[in-house]
């Protein structure tokens, strides 16, 4: 084995990780470990419950993009990014009065109550969509560290992280993830900070190249912050990693911790987006501006990458693999055993990996994902509004047709109206959400009136 050989290197830190991992994770041995880590009656802490919503959702394809948008529009791009993470402001609040004043224990039991069982079944089948989406595209992002997109270095880097990650998620459920995630943030924490003490000195210009990296207008990219801020009144309703961790604490710890996530969130976002800013600043040229970034500042911040995305992909990946076995086996009702969520999990897996060879765009995971799911602003953010089930469904599918519009690449022309980089995103958005909510609303007041 040669060790000076830096891909050799890196497949030593994945495996290595993986295995820590492994062997650092409690084995759930109830349900109630796996399924909602508790332990001998004992709910996640405030610093806990923070610390595993930041590193859950600091996907490895999302700080990618946070620093290709760097690379792109400069700190516009960073800021439009981070924006995502208001979603845990709103997700927050909403699911605290959810839970105090409408005494739900979850997503589900409300929209069942509420809506009835269809609802329930689209919705449920809008989370496995995004869940699915999770795999692929948090793993691809590990297989273009070792080589070229298609290559065998770089299904062997997915499939290896993939069944590594798998193993340690298997062992503990829920449990098992929320343990590996504090230990993962403080890891992430360390690195984002050596990263940045290695890049910015090398930045011509430094604070003030930053600050003026950006065009504020529809031509650098500002399209995207307009589409983020509509898009975070329903994104976070729709990802059950976030979600979940919000049935798991009591209330009013659960709230603190979606507000500090908010803040810690967008802080780690914004400041990886910096590595996209160098990449910009070095004149870098190509799709993936970590990976161009290592390439160019040797050994020791090649490995610095690949650890910090192994760090991030494997807390979303783990923590991707407890909801979908909360949902398979839980929220669908099925019997209710280790075993049964361990299944699930397994064939999320399998089904996941699928699309690595299908070579998909990592940004359109979170792009599309979160059109598909507009409709859903409405159903939370006017929860205690009586409502038929025919809303729910109009303002749903409108959602989805959008959504499935913008991928198909069959959205109008006739209706984009704005110019630049993300015009007709922000077009398929804002006319999405306001059909959205004139559908909601339509058969309420009709209801009404009879």
């Amino acid at each position: 084995m040669n060790l000076s050989n830096p891909i050799t290197l890196q497949w030593i830190i994945v495996i290595s990780f993986g295995l820590v991992m492994l062997w650092l994770s409690p084995r759930a041995r109830t349900v109630e470990q796996f399924f909602k880590a508790a332990t001998q009656n004992r709910k996640p802490g405030m610093l806990l419950l923070t610390s595993s919503l930041v590193i859950s959702w600091i996907f490895a394809k999302s700080i990618t993009n946070a620093a290709n948008l760097g690379m792109s529009y400069g700190i516009l791009g960073g800021l439009a990014y981070a924006g995502y993470y208001l979603s845990f402001l709103v997700c927050g609040l909403v699911l605290f009065n959810l839970r105090v004043k409408g005494k739900f224990q979850s997503i589900h039991q409300f929209l069942e109550k509420k809506f009835g069982r269809k609802a329930l079944v689209l919705f449920s089948v809008l989370i496995a969509i995004r869940l699915f989406n999770e795999v692929w595209s948090n793993t691809m992002v590990i297989g273009s560290y070792f080589g070229e997109s298609g290559s065998w270095p770089y299904y062997g880097a997915v499939l290896v992280f993939t069944a590594l990650t798998l193993a340690y998620a298997l062992k503990g459920g829920l449990q098992s993830s929320l343990f590996t995630d504090a230990i993962q943030m403080v890891l992430f924490g360390v690195i984002l900070f050596v990263i940045l003490v290695m890049l910015m000195p090398d930045m011509e210009g430094g604070a003030e190249y930053v600050a003026q990296s950006s065009s504020w207008n529809s031509e650098g990219g500002i399209n995207l912050i307009w589409v983020v801020l509509l898009q975070v009144f329903s994104y976070p309703f729709h990802d059950p990693v976030m979600t979940d961790r919000a049935f798991i604490s009591d209330p009013h710890t659960t709230r603190k911790s979606f507000i500090w996530a908010t803040v810690i969130g967008f802080i780690c976002i914004l400041l990886f987006s910096l590595v996209g800013v160098y990449a910009q600043n070095q004149g870098l040229e190509g799709d993936q501006a970590p990976v161009l970034v290592n390439r160019t500042l040797g050994v020791g911040m090649m490995l610095l990458m690949n650890t910090i995305m192994i760090t991030s992909a494997s807390s979303t990946l783990d923590s991707t693999f407890a909801s979908f076995s909360k949902l398979a086996i839980i929220d669908w009702k099925n019997k209710i055993t280790v075993l049964n969520g361990r299944l699930a999990m397994a064939i999320l897996t399998v089904l996941g990996t699928i699309p690595v060879f299908l070579d998909p765009t990592i940004l359109s995971a979170t792009t599309i994902s979160g059109t598909m799911v507009i409709g859903l602003a409405p159903v939370f953010l006017f929860w205690k509004q009586k409502a038929p089930q025919l809303s729910f469904l109009l303002a749903v599918g409108c959602g989805l047709v959008s959504g499935i519009l913008l991928a198909g690449g069959w959205y109008p022309k006739s209706l984009v109206f704005f110019s630049g980089p993300y015009a007709e995103l922000l077009s398929a958005n804002l006319l999405g959400t306001v059909l959205s909510l004139l559908l909601y609303f339509i058969p309420l007041i009709a209801m009404r009136k009879e």
